[in-house]
């Protein structure tokens, strides 16, 4: 027997997540925070790291971190929550709970491609309602299909991505009410659109908020976070698998959230610089620019394959997104103002 006689034939038909090699690049495709921590902060957390004891495990639950992050994110009183390896591993254990036989996931999509791949993993159905063809949302005819289909369980990304735009609070807003299952936003970018359904946990019993500090600045330490309303939290806990957040995580986190205020400040060069690249973009010939509200903006090329591969030859790598949707779009993180700088000069050679 091969793996192809036993393995499930939904899962032989997918591909794998892919992440390129980026070494000796300007790597603007992962939409990761460009800066470093200062180096003074970097030599007082390698200290803290130093003291970490590696042969006890962690606390399981993150008592301290979580405390910690229900205060400096305004989590509102009375809301639970619950530390994962990464907000991916969060999402993965909210389908895994709630994937019943002949349940449904709906999105809006495009979006990040871990949403269908989970529903598939688990065995949900996914239901993907194409966003416009200026990548807005049609709240309307989403809410619409919320009520005949009665999913199960509804992610939306606020903002989206790979598109960067913020749809209305208020479209949201009456998808949360008229779902029957939970509601998770995906609040990855929080930190650059500066919204967020946080504040809003109390108003709607089905909704969760997911969050990720890796485009904080603190990608490599992989942290995300749910919030949402105690009876989901206790259910999700459940499927969580123990110790799965490690004691250099917890360390550092708790370290770096008292220092929040560094975090925000390489946040707000990110939003300037992300104004400054669009127009900067914008002003291309035959380049279409997104409206973005992220750390990342999509624009469309004559001919993204050529564009990406151009861009590689000059060591510059985005993303290719070229597809149905997204035909012809490259999506470019906002990098440091030199790698911006590096990454237009490239552009304008590759569209000549």
């Amino acid at each position: 027997m091969t793996p192809a006689d036993l393995v499930r034939p939904e899962i032989l038909a997918l591909k794998a997540y892919h992440v390129p090699d980026a070494q000796g690049l300007v790597k603007l495709d992962a939409m990761e925070n460009p800066y470093t921590l200062p180096e003074a902060l970097r030599r007082e957390l390698a200290g803290v790291l130093a003291g970490v004891e590696l042969n006890r495990y962690p606390d399981p639950a993150g008592g301290k971190l979580r405390g910690l992050l229900a205060r400096k994110m305004k989590v509102p009183d009375g809301m639970e929550l619950m530390l994962g390896n990464g907000s991916d591993e969060l999402l993965q254990i909210t389908v895994m709970a709630l994937a019943r036989p002949g349940s449904v996931m709906m999105y809006p999509a495009p979006s990040f491609v871990m949403y269908s791949m989970y529903a598939t993993f688990m065995g949900m159905r996914a239901l993907a309602m194409p966003l416009r063809e200026d990548l807005t949302f049609d709240a309307a005819g989403f809410v619409a299909r919320v009520k005949a289909e009665r999913p199960a369980l509804v992610v939306i990304a606020y903002p989206n991505n790979p598109s960067g735009i913020l749809y209305p609070e208020e479209d949201v807003a009456a998808v949360i009410r008229a779902a029957p299952g939970a509601v998770v936003i995906d609040e990855a970018y929080h930190a650059f659109a500066q919204k967020s359904f946080m504040g809003r946990l109390g108003e709607f019993p089905n909704l969760l908020v997911l969050r990720t500090v890796s485009k904080l600045g603190l990608a490599g330490i992989r942290l995300g976070y749910v919030a949402g309303r105690r009876e989901w939290l206790e259910q999700l806990n459940k499927v969580r698998s123990p110790y799965n957040v490690n004691v250099l995580t917890q360390a550092a986190a708790c370290f770096l959230l008292e220092r929040l205020d560094v975090l925000e400040a390489q946040a707000a060069e990110i939003r300037a610089e992300r104004e400054r690249l669009g127009a900067e973009l914008a002003r291309l010939p035959r380049v279409e620019v997104f409206p973005s509200q992220a750390n990342f903006i999509l624009v469309r090329v004559p001919d993204a394959d050529r564009a990406h591969a151009g861009l590689l030859e000059r060591r510059v790598l985005v993303k290719n997104l070229n597809g149905e949707a997204t035909r012809n779009c490259l999506r470019i993180t906002v990098g440091t103002p030199g790698e911006n700088r590096i990454l237009l000069a490239a552009l304008k050679q590759v569209l000549q």
